[in-house]
């Protein structure tokens, strides 16, 4: 899908859609007045109808409007005038994005002629309009047979039209709009695919796959004989139950001088999670094919910073396995030696994407990082405590958390901080080893994270857990949502000073 800003004049040739904002006061933009007065006081006259009220999110479709060139005038709701904010204006979006994808329109107009977010900009405004119409025509059609393939969505363009004067922040915005909605979808379509595609190997090629596409990307590959040398036992004690050979996959982004220390982002890379000898139970486990999240949002986020090009270096690690069920799978019991040196006892297979990310966490001290911050769908227990809004924040630095969460403020793609107070670490301390992958009933997500921050030691880091932000589970919408990665590329951007 192609967005362009243009000035807010009505082509003259045949428009197939055009949105008019409407505030509950009904008074018309300049654009409304124009397109009024070509029908004769018709449109002041249907918005005064008892079934339109204007509130933020309503929709209005008027056909073949007399006197004007406009095949449909679409109008949208804005709530109250003055008190259009960030969330009204991310709901009135995803409304006519909705709306308008199932239309046959191939180029849709959209007027931002009194269309003022309060409380942003018009670069935050492009950007996610851009986002949002992007995501409302995402579709995951690879895997579709000729006979259930749906027909790809008409809306082929998006025209934004505003006085001259708003132009250069609006093309900013739709420029970084695009970029995050490239890296969105590279994020989507990864983690939509099913296990027997997507596995640690198809990941790495998909990576290597990516450097030739940006000339300032670089990927670097690890197997297992590899890891072995490095000492990773606890990444290895997750992938030796499969028959699919983990990987450890480096992506490399060079925007500025080699001696500038990098931003690191590390993902979890679990392409299915049977839950390995502790296993899940069957209903619902499909849903694993999402474990794999952090290192999905990993790939779209360098993606999408390959796009814009910022002066800076930004390093991502993807942890990669499979956990299965098998004679050489880990056992409850077991005791193993990560890269660090720290040994862990595994009670519970299924809590293995601590150890993949361990070792990972260890391995990245090698780039004398900046920050780190690593990304995972860690615990169902983060579900329970923030749900879907926000994906939650562990840091050993308040600066990095204050930055991520602001990030998410700013993009609306939330998170919320929760504490690794001392406190919780004697819920992981184990009898035999120097610690164990589970701490108990309680806080069950902080003591994952209290888990990794014993890895991240020697750095500025924060641990993301996006369990119930990363995907929607239920109904004819699940799939990948394609978040972090709008927060994590407004986290890097702004730390190099061009955020939103």
């Amino acid at each position: 899908m192609q967005f362009s800003v243009k000035p807010n004049t009505l082509p003259k040739s045949r428009v197939q859609g055009l949105i008019l904002g409407c505030f509950d006061d009904f008074k018309l933009s300049s654009m409304g007045r124009h397109v009024d007065a070509q029908s004769a006081g018709r449109l002041a006259k249907l918005l005064k109808r008892d079934d339109f009220s204007g509130k933020a999110g309503q929709t209005l479709i008027l056909h073949d409007l007399e006197g004007t060139n406009l095949d449909r005038c679409i109008i949208l709701g804005l709530g109250k005038r003055n008190e259009l904010d960030a969330d009204r204006l991310i709901t009135a979006a995803t409304a006519i994005a909705n709306t308008t994808k199932s239309l046959p329109i191939k180029k849709l107009v959209i007027s931002l002629d009194d269309v003022i977010v309060c409380d942003r900009d018009d670069t935050w405004l492009a950007t996610k309009l851009t986002e949002t119409f992007s995501d409302a025509a995402y579709q995951y059609l690879a895997m579709k047979g000729k006979q259930t393939k749906s027909a790809p969505l008409t809306l082929a363009s998006v025209e934004l039209l505003a006085e001259a004067d708003r132009g250069k922040a609006l093309k900013k915005g739709v420029k970084l709009g695009g970029a995050l909605s490239i890296g969105k979808t590279a994020t989507k379509d990864l983690s939509n695919a099913p296990g027997n595609l997507c596995t640690p190997t198809y990941l790495a090629d998909q990576a290597k796959a990516l450097a030739k596409q940006y000339d300032r990307l670089t990927t670097t590959v690890l197997d297992e004989k590899q890891m072995q040398k490095l000492g990773m036992g606890a990444f290895l004690s997750v992938s030796k139950g499969s028959d699919e050979p983990g990987k450890m996959i480096i992506i490399q982004y060079r925007g500025t001088a080699a001696s500038v220390k990098p931003h690191v982002l590390v993902g979890k890379g679990i392409t299915f999670d049977t839950g390995g000898i502790s296993l899940k139970g069957g209903a619902g486990m499909w849903e694993m094919i999402y474990d794999m999240c952090g290192a999905a949002s990993v790939f779209g986020t360098l993606k999408t910073i390959a796009e814009i090009g910022p002066k800076m270096n930004v390093v991502g690690v993807l942890a990669c396995a499979e956990n299965m069920p098998s004679a050489r799978a880990s056992k409850p019991g077991d005791i193993v030696t990560t890269m660090s040196g720290q040994t862990v006892e595994i009670l519970n297979t299924d809590a293995e994407g601590r150890l993949v990310l361990c070792d990972a966490l260890t391995y990245v001290e090698k780039f004398n990082p900046a920050t780190v911050v690593d990304v995972a769908t860690l615990t169902g227990a983060v579900i329970m405590a923030l749900g879907s809004q926000a994906s939650a924040v562990f840091s050993n630095d308040d600066e990095v958390a204050r930055n991520l969460i602001a990030a998410g403020e700013q993009t609306r793609d939330r998170a919320w901080q929760l504490p690794i107070w001392e406190t919780y670490q004697p819920q992981i301390n184990s009898a035999f080893a120097d610690m164990q992958n589970i701490g108990g009933k309680e806080a069950g997500s902080i003591t994952a994270a209290c888990f990794l921050a014993r890895f991240a030691k020697k750095y500025r880091w924060a641990h993301m857990d996006i369990a119930g932000t990363s995907f929607k589970w239920a109904g004819t919408k699940k799939g990948a949502t394609g978040r972090p990665v709008a927060l994590l590329t407004e986290y890097l951007l702004q730390l190099e000073g061009r955020g939103a």
